[in-house]
């Protein structure tokens, strides 16, 4: 391959002569290669790094929160959550099938890679408007990717969103969430923390697919991006799952003292990280690298991302049995080097050193840029735009458009290529109720996962709208009956540099620590991904909430179904008219605009608590968040996934009629509870100070919406079931 500039791998002039001042020479060409990838935004953060400090990360159920692998959470009973999100956006783009499927199978080895066996997968995907060729491709690609590398892996794909935009047009995004359970006294770690020690590579042979992958999804993309196909990883599930089953069989014979996948950056960020930890060095041979290629290069095989292999520090003395191991499975494992104690990164190619880079420089030293945010002129001018002179669609006729709305309809043309039921322990499946729910087999324990980002909202108000990401999560978790535990992020924003971008980041993180910390939901884990540009413009900002939580009892999880003829429907956190930020603007009158609600934590907080008591007294027989939509699509998705109609009524002699219907405010659900337990319901209520309404009961074949004794919307259940259900597979055709 020909040779790059450091400019093509992305470093600056100045990072450049920051670099000679750290060697105190001319670098050669795998030197430069090494900084330009551990001095990438995908490996660095050198952009966000000082905003991520900011998070709040500790509590007393957190074990291990960011700068390891995954982050991990006590559960109890010696039992604790491993779980991550990160993002395959750019390769994604350029190769939709690879770029999730390998997007899966690096998140799944971050949590392996710990020790824990995983147990789910979600997903997180954002894309142009659907009735666009080439946007229903990628949809195609990267469905089958994450579903073909999950079902190979027998690892239940149990949940997720989708969101289609013109924003994403040209740059998708593919963010990736994995979760698994491990015993807390065989947790590992990616350390290396003695002098001797040896480094082995294990799993798969080294190819050269991958080279500078964090270097390209650390830039803008462009007409020239498809160029960059050989940046893409290509993933084997089936060594995967090989490669998983030798990695814990190490951990449980406890013959491991650290491990690391081989992610972005390959061997380089795996072996400096794990050695900058405890302030060592390494000596490494790349003549010792098992390869699948023929003339591969010291930069090369540094450089690889090729799939399916993880770096180990093995206890001493346990090199032979790691090796009989990985036999055993088919795998390589070759002792590749040292740990040395004078914190250089020396790389060898036989007996000749072909480079050596202090280790502190790659990691610690990577330079950090402290930018200026500056409110983006679009800001204000979206926050005052006056809604009140906007006409009032016809309620039933917006219902419909809604429900066929890519937005809010049924993902069941996504979900049903995911094995979502393998391993049996799937208690709650897909779209059925607000968050995934899965048994822990040999407990009565659960845990709910989801993951939540309205990014329209975050665009238009980067505080609140990422505030509200994390109440959103917090709040689906509690509607199935989970306590929240902690959170995983994904930030995908456009390019830090422009100083309107960095804003929209300062904003949404700063948002989502207040609501983190008010709602005790730490945060562990996560990735950024920067850059998501194309010519026309950034994505909308975009960050991506992962949360996980656990319930007592699995048994007494909650869906969204109504269930009953006669069990009355219960509005918890009262009605609000504020249409800003919509689903109803955008698709109904083509607006994406307006004042954003706003969050009250301590409501929110009241909110949540007060649903937990209500499901574990099992007092509730459905419980569904208001979010896309608003009132009205929450009502009829309760009726669609119940098959049973309801009749509710609301008043909106001060306010719009589609401002109740279809506002988005949070902090509030509909429920629906037996007659007879309505008492206790109250009293709960009461006790928590959260403002209830009984609005209409369950019953019949319809879904009923009067207004001030008027009917302003009559729908069968079947007619609303069908809109919902076919919108997304009618464009898929």
């Amino acid at each position: 391959m020909s040779e790059l500039t450091y400019r093509e791998m992305g470093l600056t002039d100045e990072e450049y002569q920051q670099i000679l001042g750290v060697m105190g020479r001319e670098p050669n060409y795998l030197e430069i290669g090494m900084f330009s990838v551990m001095w990438s935004e995908h490996c660095g953060y050198k952009n966000s790094r000082p905003l991520l400090k900011t998070f709040p990360t500790q509590g007393p159920q957190v074990i291990q929160g960011p700068g390891e692998n995954a982050g991990v959470v006590d559960i109890g009973d010696g039992q604790a959550l491993v779980f991550k999100i990160e993002s395959h956006n750019h390769p994604s783009a350029i190769e939709p099938y690879q770029g999730a499927a390998t997007g899966v199978g690096g998140i799944v080895r971050d949590i392996f890679t710990m020790g824990a066996r995983p147990i789910a997968s979600l997903n997180s995907l954002r894309f142009g408007p659907l009735d666009d060729a080439r946007v229903r491709e990628l949809l195609s690609g990267v469905v089958a990717g994450i579903g073909d590398y999950g079902n190979c892996l027998g690892i239940p794909t149990v949940g997720g969103e989708v969101y289609f935009n013109p924003s994403y047009q040209g740059n998708p995004l593919v963010n990736a969430m994995c979760v698994g359970l491990v015993k807390t006294d065989e947790l590992a770690l990616a350390v290396a923390n003695e002098v001797g020690a040896t480094i082995m590579i294990v799993g798969a042979k080294t190819g050269r697919d991958g080279i500078h992958g964090a270097t390209f999804a650390s830039e803008e993309l462009s007409e020239k991006s498809a160029s960059k196909r050989p940046s893409v990883q290509v993933g084997d599930p089936f060594m995967e799952k090989l490669l998983i089953e030798a990695c814990l069989e190490l951990i449980q014979q406890d013959l491991v003292a650290g491990m690391q996948d081989l992610g972005a950056a390959g061997l380089t960020s795996s072996i400096a990280e794990t050695a900058s930890k405890k302030g060592l060095g390494v000596e490494v041979d790349v003549l010792k690298v098992p390869r699948r290629e023929t003339g591969m290069s010291p930069y090369e095989v540094m450089l690889s991302e090729s799939q399916e292999r993880m770096l180990i520090i093995p206890r001493s003395g346990a090199e032979a049995r790691i090796e009989e191991i990985f036999e055993k499975w088919g795998l390589d494992a070759v002792v590749i080097g040292t740990v040395t104690g004078d914190g250089i990164f020396r790389v060898k190619e036989g007996e000749t050193v072909v480079g050596e880079v202090p280790v502190q420089a790659l990691t610690e030293g990577c330079p950090v840029y402290v930018r200026t945010g500056e409110e983006p002129e679009y800001y204000q001018r979206c926050r005052d735009y006056d809604l009140t002179g906007l006409p009032v669609i016809p309620p039933q006729e917006a219902l419909q458009q809604l429900l066929a709305s890519p937005n809010i309809a049924s993902k069941k043309w996504i979900f049903s290529q995911y094995d979502y039921q393998v391993m049996t322990n799937t208690a709650i499946l897909p779209g059925d109720g607000d968050a995934a729910v899965l048994r822990i087999k040999g407990t009565r324990k659960g845990v709910a996962l989801v993951t939540d980002c309205n990014s329209r909202l975050v665009y238009l108000d980067p505080y609140q709208g990422a505030m509200q990401a994390v109440c959103e999560a917090a709040r689906n978790l509690a509607c199935v009956g989970a306590r929240p535990l902690a959170l995983t992020n994904c930030l995908n924003f456009g390019n830090p540099e422009k100083p309107n971008i960095y804003w929209q980041m300062q904003n949404a993180i700063a948002g989502m620590s207040v609501a983190a910390q008010a709602l005790d939901t730490p945060v562990v884990s996560g990735n950024v991904s920067l850059y998501n540009e194309t010519a026309a413009g950034a994505i909308y900002p975009t960050p991506v909430v992962g949360m996980a939580g656990v319930l007592a009892d699995v048994d007494k999880r909650c869906d969204m179904a109504f269930k009953e003829p006669g069990d009355l429907i219960i509005l918890l956190g009262g009605f609000r008219d504020e249409l800003g930020g919509s689903e109803y603007l955008s698709v109904c009158h083509g607006l994406e605009t307006g004042a954003v609600p706003t969050v009250n934590l301590t409501a929110e907080k009241s909110l949540q608590e007060l649903i937990l008591q209500l499901i574990h007294d099992d007092i509730l027989q459905s419980c569904h968040d208001i979010s896309e939509g608003g009132l009205a699509v929450a009502l009829a998705e309760s009726a669609i996934k119940g098959k049973i109609g309801c009749t509710v009524k609301i008043n909106s002699e001060h306010s719009r009629v589609d401002g109740i219907l279809f506002s988005e405010a949070p902090s509030r659900v509909i429920a629906s509870v037996k007659r007879s337990r309505l008492d206790q319901l109250v009293q709960a209520v009461v006790e928590h100070e959260v403002e209830m309404r009984i609005i209409g009961h369950v019953g019949g074949d319809r879904l009923v919406i009067e207004d001030d004794g008027s009917e302003i919307i009559r729908m069968t259940v079947g007619d609303a079931a069908r809109r919902w259900g076919e919108a997304i597979e009618w464009f898929m055709k």
